[in-house]
């Protein structure tokens, strides 16, 4: 075992933290709506956190630093630009804001007030297909990660499978089983609350630990050997980068704006909000919670341990790295491990015992998350609207907890028996497009076009299903097959928004009450009254403050149009610099170093503030959990 007694301790504390936060969450659950979106009591803070959870699964940093490690620093250039993306959707509360309005409990319910019934049982099987084949990695890889970087012994085999193996991967499922079939989703949002505190700390210690450990002159003699045209500092000489190039980033700019609330492994996360607007500032201040884990560890960590592997200061860890992996099996899951180990050799104790608490607590909180949102899909969106009645609320929480032990059994089995071939954000980005390839254009166009019609709907959502299945199919029957997940998902996504435009346009004529599908007007909810637009933002107008917003909403607002103009600048200045001038290396590590240091101490920031945030809305969630009067009518079925 690579931990000791005191790396074990800081384990079990964390882990029972969480264990009891799902008891408590267990005494506060009473409804349908309190175990599907934790009675809409989420305030900004503690749904920015949850969001952030959602998206930072164990799985999502070995991802992550499998990406950045190929990529370097140059992500976090071209990401620079998406910083804009994710500003202009979260002021103008693009998707998410609409959405709340809606007061949907799951997006296929939506596509039921939008379209029709029968297309959100069609969309409900997708999501819930798309969201089964996507998760099958999660517990394999979380599982390999834990036996490397722990050190855990091998039990014996069964069969050609690793006993080791399946008791984690049968452990990573069976410990976020627990938490949700015991408290539901406010057991979800208690536990990723106390991750997402616990992982900011963790990961700004690990980076100041680092910065002390390796020096930028060693970095910058290690990235200076990077192959001709990959170079993992100068954005502009990495066309050579093996699918963490520009495109790459590029079609995830796309993406974010196409698929936002598509992906249904995290779509709790804005229903549970507390109103639209608390939703639409929980996406405002996502802008700030990405710094200490996207702006700053799951960048600076894999230049670490690149220089770690390359510089002949560390030849004997560098040894024993790749000694330590090289019998992992094939070079897919080699990468998956290579960073990690650099961790391993590097963390001193205590750290280390921190980060395989953060890695536990992310593997629980995404699985808890992910398990939640499909297995509550099946029912609410496969089997609900095929009923005549609603449920009665006994009896619903009863399904909805048979249908989530389903969802973990399955995903357990498919992870033993799939074999890998592509990296992980590759695969994810292409079974996941199965669902949102097509269900990106009937979200924005159900949502922003009245004209958008059922038809145009079912057409997108084949097409992007089509796409997006060849896609799997061809890439794990023919190795190193030209078109890779990422493209296959820019086709399926350009594929449906134009088939849902051209559908609606040339086929059937349909015109939606969009005041009453948003409730606004006349169909406003009477505790909504006043305090939302009765028509909807404009032009300009999308982007400034409106009647809802507090002082401190203005100034968060003012902070992060600051934040984005002023990485803006830096962004459009060293462009146009480099597309006239040879810049070398050296300048390009001079600003990586200063770029360190401001995201550094920016992140202390938001790891302080955060958490005092956090704190405040999970007393208030809570109190609200306590005394709130349960609507039990309210359980997603649309009566007709």
């Amino acid at each position: 075992m690579n931990l000791n007694w005191l790396d074990w301790g800081i384990v079990l504390m964390l882990f029972a933290l969480m264990v009891g936060m799902v008891f408590l969450s267990k005494s506060l659950l009473k409804s349908v709506t309190d175990f599907l979106a934790t009675g809409r009591t989420g305030g900004r803070y503690i749904i920015s956190m949850f969001h952030g959870t959602a998206a930072l699964g164990a799985i999502t940093v070995i991802g992550a630093l499998e990406q950045n490690y190929a990529a370097g620093f140059n992500s976090r250039w071209w990401e620079m630009m998406t910083a804009i993306i994710l500003v202009g959707m979260s002021v103008t509360g693009w998707v998410v804001y609409r959405y709340r309005q809606t007061r949907a409990l799951t997006m296929a319910q939506f596509f039921e007030m939008r379209y029709s019934r029968a297309f959100r049982i069609f969309a409900g099987f997708m999501a819930f297909s798309s969201g089964l084949i996507n998760m099958i990695i999660f517990p394999s890889v979380t599982a390999r990660f834990f036996i490397y970087f722990v050190g855990i012994p091998e039990i014996g085999m069964v069969g050609p499978y690793s006993g080791t193996f399946i008791l984690l991967a049968g452990i990573m499922v069976a410990i976020p089983l627990f938490f949700i079939l015991l408290g539901g989703h406010i057991a979800v949002m208690f536990t990723d609350f106390i991750q997402g505190v616990f992982v900011n700390i963790v990961f700004v210690g690990i980076v100041i630990l680092l910065i002390f450990q390796v020096d930028w002159g060693q970095i910058g003699e290690a990235v200076n050997g990077a192959p001709e045209n990959a170079s993992l500092v100068n954005p502009f000489k990495a066309t050579e980068v093996q699918d963490f190039n520009i495109w790459f980033f590029f079609i995830g700019m796309f993406g974010l704006i196409y698929t936002k609330l598509a992906w249904q492994g995290n779509s709790s996360v804005s229903v549970a909000a507390k109103s639209a607007h608390e939703a639409k500032m929980a996406d405002v201040l996502t802008n700030w919670r990405l710094i200490p884990q996207w702006g700053l560890f799951l960048v600076f960590v894999p230049i670490i341990a690149y220089t770690v592997l390359h510089h002949a200061d560390f030849a004997g860890v560098a040894g024993v790295i790749n000694e330590s992996i090289a019998n992992v099996g094939s070079e897919t899951l080699q990468s998956q491990l290579r960073v990690p180990m650099v961790l391993n050799q590097l963390l001193p104790i205590g750290v280390k015992g921190a980060f395989v608490a953060i890695m536990l607590a992310a593997a629980i909180t995404s699985h808890n998350i992910y398990i939640h949102s499909f297995g509550s899909i099946f029912i609410q969106d496969c089997v609900l609207p095929l009923r005549k009645k609603a449920f009665k609320p006994e009896q619903h929480m009863k399904y909805l907890r048979y249908s989530i032990l389903g969802v973990g059994i399955t995903i357990f089995v498919l992870s033993i028996l799939f074999q890998q071939s592509e990296k992980v954000f590759l695969f994810m980005a292409v079974s996941a497009s199965i669902f949102v390839g097509g269900s990106g254009a009937a979200i924005i166009g159900g949502l922003y076009w009245s004209r958008g019609s059922t038809l145009a709907a079912w057409s997108a959502m084949i097409a992007g299903a089509v796409i997006s299945g060849f896609g799997i199919i061809i890439n794990s029957v023919v190795d190193d097959f030209f078109i890779n997940g990422q493209w296959f998902w820019l086709i399926a996504m350009l594929s449906a928004a134009t088939i849902f435009f051209l559908v609606s346009i040339f086929g059937p004529k349909t015109v939606h009450n969009m005041d009453k599908l948003l409730h606004r007007g006349e169909f406003a909810i009477d505790s909504e009254k006043g305090k939302i637009p009765d028509k909807p933002l404009k032009g300009w107008k999308l982007l400034g403050p409106t009647k809802e917003f507090t002082l401190g909403d203005r100034i968060i607002y003012i902070a992060t149009y600051g934040w984005t103009a002023a990485w803006t600048v830096v962004f459009i200045i060293g462009t146009i610099y480099n597309l006239t001038s040879d810049v070398s290396n050296e300048v390009w590590i001079k600003f990586w170093k200063v770029y360190t240091w401001i995201y550094l101490v920016t992140a202390v920031i938001v790891t302080i503030w955060f958490t005092i945030g956090g704190i405040k809305n999970l007393k208030e969630m809570i109190h609200a959990l306590r005394t709130n009067i349960r609507d039990h009518d309210d359980s997603g079925f649309v009566e007709k």
